[in-house]
């Protein structure tokens, strides 16, 4: 059974920092795309950031240059690095893999097959 679980989530003020990370059990992830969406009460899932298997990465235009994502194909895990925090960063933020995904469709969460429980992250002002 495929499993992956979020954690760092918490409550920090805007301008600080908090790190996510996303570990897997169950298969190994080496060849598949890993990405971090998040969603906002009230509002759709938002795509954040992604790393394909050869560490090409892409972020969403909201988190450019302010968050960082980052993977271990040896330890089967997936971090995102946020810096900078503003409160309309305040989400829920769920882990997400896929083993075919094309550059045109990272964006799309209908697109990826697994996917984690998500972690609360709240910026206050």
């Amino acid at each position: 059974q495929v499993q992956l679980e979020e954690s760092g989530g918490g409550l920090v003020q805007a301008g600080g920092s908090l790190r996510l990370s996303c570990v897997t059990s169950g298969r190994t992830f080496r060849g598949y795309t890993w990405a971090w969406f998040r969603q906002a009460p009230g509002k759709e899932r938002e795509f954040v950031a992604c790393i394909f298997r050869g560490q090409r990465s892409y972020y969403g235009d909201s988190v450019k240059g302010r968050f960082t994502i980052s993977r271990d194909n040896d330890k089967n895990t997936v971090d995102l690095q946020m810096n900078s925090l503003k409160p309309e960063d305040t989400a829920v933020y769920f882990c997400a893999a896929d083993q075919s995904l094309i550059l045109s469709s990272v964006g799309n969460p209908q697109q990826y097959d697994y996917w984690g429980r998500g972690t609360q992250v709240s910026v206050s002002p």
